[in-house]
Order: C-alpha cells, then sequence, then structure tokens
C-alpha cells in the first residue's frame, strides 16, 4: 500500500469512529430530554406517549386531595384553558400550594391522568418560562374567543 492510501484510510477510519462518537452522544441525550408541555397541549396530544415529560401550570383552587396513607396527592393543573389531574406519590415541596405554579414530571395513563415522579414548586410567580408564559396567553385568547360575554371591553 502506498503512504497516500494508508493515509486515506486512516482518514476515513477516523471520520467513521468520529462520526459513530457523535451519534451515540445524540442518541443518549434524545433519551434524557425531558420536554416542556402545557395542559392545553397535553389534552391535543402533543405529548410524547409512554415517556417522561414535564407539564407547568397553576394549581387549580380546591382540587388537592390527599390520600389516607399521608403521601398520595390528587391535584389537578390548569393553564386557565385546560386541565390535567395529576397523581403524585411523596412529600411535596414546602411551596407547593393551591393557586401557585408548579412543574410536574412523569408520564400519562391510559384514563388521562399523569402519574408523576417528582413535583416542583416555582418559589417566584413574576419570572415564568417563555414557553409557558405564550402557552398562557394563547390559552387566554382562546378562551376569550370562545366566551366574549367574559373578555375585557376595549374603551
Amino acid at each position: 500500500m502506498k503512504p497516500r492510501q494508508k493515509r486515506f484510510v486512516f482518514i476515513a477510519v477516523a471520520v467513521a469512529a468520529l462520526a459513530m462518537a457523535v451519534g451515540l452522544v445524540l442518541n443518549a441525550l434524545e433519551s434524557n430530554v425531558n420536554l416542556y408541555f402545557t395542559p392545553t397541549q397535553v389534552f391535543n396530544n402533543e405529548a410524547p406517549h409512554g415517556r417522561s415529560f414535564r407539564i407547568g401550570g397553576v394549581v387549580q383552587e380546591g382540587s388537592v386531595k390527599r390520600a389516607n396513607d399521608g403521601l398520595t396527592v390528587n391535584f389537578v393543573i390548569t393553564d386557565t384553558h385546560k386541565s390535567i389531574t395529576v397523581v403524585y406519590k411523596g412529600i411535596l415541596p414546602d411551596l407547593f400550594k393551591e393557586g401557585k405554579g408548579v412543574v410536574a414530571q412523569g408520564k400519562m395513563e391510559a384514563d388521562g391522568m399523569m402519574r408523576a415522579e417528582e413535583v416542583l414548586a416555582k418559589h417566584d410567580e413574576n419570572y415564568m418560562p417563555p414557553e409557558a408564559a405564550d402557552a398562557l396567553k394563547q390559552a387566554q385568547k382562546i378562551q376569550a374567543a370562545s366566551n366574549p360575554a367574559a373578555a375585557p371591553v376595549a374603551r
């Protein structure tokens, strides 16, 4: 084999190894990504089925129900347009309250409820991720369009 051919084979093997390494890294990252969805997106089947994801919104007033075991909690997350029931077994964060922002991570079940593995309470209502703020604005526009009597009157 001539030196030129050896060099070509070496470069080809190096490029193939680099491509394989990049492919493995991207595959690992894709399987560990937790996507964020709103209740409206989950209701519209935009959330992944059979995979863990995050859902965010506000805990609906009067929706928190605690089971007798002291650990299981059912509550409803809403974005003012759609609502999703969440079941969580564990100790809730101290800042978890009705009417406050929350992010739950888990999987959807066949009955339309989310079984959460983790619940995070937002500590500051002044900050909201851009995706959540946009989703709330869209939900409010949809709600105003479907119920014109409740829409604010422009003066």
